[in-house]
């Protein structure tokens, strides 16, 4: 078949995001253009998830495979590697230096020199129990009395210097993933905190040189990046995400679970002052009742005051960064992300109570011209992000994913969709109605011929000590 040799042809990646609220699986590759080409991807509710942390292996697992059953059913594959994607309240980041003495100072700084010196920064005082290494990303470097250096590759000198930050997260946690994965019948190719992996997909690199935060709003906690002349300088979990919202409409409007998080969606926005005050939602609870009726205004209320707190939790996380500083100043503002970043309204709020641009981060850049609309939402930016930092870990060195192609690939029917009971919920009743705004995806660029790129070998050196610091658990 002709579908079966062009599968065969290519090199293959696949991405799960592990959320709180669903699992995304993603199979895709790079074309000619250099841009990403998505096969199948599939998502299912996720059970077992409590703020980025599981709580029941067996449900977990259940979310696991019937994203990924979707995802190979449509791209006509089966995988059997993928790269994951971690996050959750159990991950802290702390930063360590440490420096290596050099014997022959004619002979130039390579790339064993920097491992060496990781070594040194893994072996050191920052080794904390009971956690493991999730990422070493270097900050800066030193020479002899030579500060400042990005790459210190071909460079001379006896004392090599190097801070880092490292990026730690507790055993259990990640041990309970990694078995989730293995129990799905999948090898864990690498782990990547989901924040990374998103600013992958929705940060342009001068963005990340001028200074950005990256706000993923998640369904149980958001996750903080910030980066600074092209690297990543601080990290944090905030607790709490869009969860926690419809938990506060379902109390505040006396509604069902199902009905707060449609209510958010379709009518719900975080500036109570662009509703209209006679805007009415007529809500049936009950066959043979009344109507209930619900103020938008009101709804907009509760949202902006549990997303105040959210905003104002991550702002202080900026505050701790330092971002007021000359040298740590944000220029290019917050790029928010995440399926709670499609809240209307968001950015403005966001800009408010900060006083820094906002933007929404669509991962479309990244994308080929032929791929479905619908994933140029935010919400699959961490698993279109897990895919980018695959291929270039495959560039980088890494080992290639292997989907097996002996003979006939089995079929793999998507499972059968159980619609959960949706009490109807009445258009809004006023006196100049005013339709809901759908915040359309932008276009993706026209394809372009991409230049090689030079060879990562400051992310090599982490993905290899990330490695070492396993083994020697």
């Amino acid at each position: 078949m002709k579908t079966e040799n062009k599968i065969n042809q290519r090199k293959y990646f696949a991405g799960i995001d592990i959320g709180t609220t669903k699992i995304v699986a993603i199979i895709g590759c790079e074309n000619q253009y250099g841009k990403l080409e998505i096969l199948g991807y599939g998502m299912a509710k996720s059970q077992g998830i409590f703020r980025g942390i599981v709580g029941n292996i067996g449900k977990t697992i259940d979310s696991i495979e019937q994203a990924v059953a979707q995802a190979q059913a449509k791209a006509g594959v089966i995988i059997s590697e993928a790269y994951v994607g971690i996050a959750g309240q159990h991950i802290k980041s702390n930063e360590a230096s440490d420096y290596i003495t050099r014997e022959n100072l004619d002979e130039i700084i390579e790339e064993k020199d920097l491992e060496t010196l990781c070594q040194c920064v893994l072996s050191s005082k920052n080794r904390y129990p009971g956690e493991e290494v999730i990422h070493i990303l270097p900050q800066e470097y030193k020479v002899d009395n030579q500060e400042d250096i990005h790459d210190p590759i071909g460079m001379v000198g006896s004392r090599l210097e190097g801070t880092f930050l490292i990026i730690t997260g507790q055993v259990a946690p990640i041990r309970n993933i990694q078995r989730c994965i293995s129990k799905a019948g999948l090898l864990l190719k690498g782990l990547t905190l989901e924040p990374i992996a998103s600013s992958a997909s929705v940060l342009s690199e001068e963005e990340k040189d001028a200074g950005v935060a990256l706000v993923d709003i998640g369904g149980g906690t958001t996750d903080l990046a910030i980066f600074k002349e092209g690297y990543i300088r601080y990290t944090a979990v905030v607790p709490f995400g869009g969860n926690i919202i419809d938990k506060d409409i379902k109390e505040g409007c006396g509604v069902f679970d199902k009905q707060a998080e449609q209510l958010k969606i379709r009518f719900g926005s975080a500036w109570p002052e662009y509703t209209k005050e006679n805007e009415v939602i007529n809500i049936q609870m009950f066959k043979g009742r009344e109507p209930q009726e619900i103020q938008v205004t009101n709804l907009a209320r509760i949202i902006r005051c549990r997303m105040e707190e959210i905003i104002e939790a991550v702002f202080n996380e900026i505050k701790n960064y330092g971002y007021d500083q000359p040298r740590k100043k944000l220029i290019a503002g917050i790029v928010l992300t995440g399926g709670g970043s499609e809240l209307k309204d968001l950015p403005q709020l966001v800009e408010y109570l900060t006083g820094l641009p906002t933007r929404i981060g669509h991962p479309n850049e990244h994308l080929a011209s032929n791929t479905p609309a619908d994933l140029s939402s935010p919400k699959f930016a961490t698993a279109i992000g897990l895919l980018i930092d695959g291929i270039e870990r495959e560039r980088n060195g890494g080992q290639h994913m292997d989907f097996p192609q002996s003979g006939a690939v089995p079929s793999i029917p998507e499972e059968p969709t159980v619609e959960e009971p949706v009490h109807e919920i009445i258009e809004p009743v006023a006196s100049e109605p005013v339709p809901p705004v759908v915040e359309q995806p932008q276009e993706t660029e026209k394809e372009e011929e991409q230049k090689p790129e030079k060879k990562n070998i400051i992310r090599t050196i982490s993905d290899k000590f990330t490695d070492f610091f396993k083994t020697m658990e």
